[in-house]
């Protein structure tokens, strides 16, 4: 992988940031769910935003 510029290092940074503020709230709006089709899909998205995140991530190392 070539090195990333400082800009293209902000950028994902941050997304990550962002990810991570998607990640959380929709964990917590999983949480206070009562009805299980809307938990369940707040926690397919969680679930999507943690995949973005790792692979942004992947992006460092």
């Amino acid at each position: 992988m070539s090195n990333l510029t400082s800009k293209e290092l902000s950028a994902i940074e941050d997304q990550l940031s962002n990810e991570q503020v998607l990640i959380k709230k929709y964990q917590l709006y999983a949480q206070a769910s009562s009805d299980p089709q809307i938990k369940t899909k707040c926690e397919q998205i969680a679930s999507k935003h943690q995949n973005h995140y790792d692979r942004l991530l992947n992006q460092l190392n």
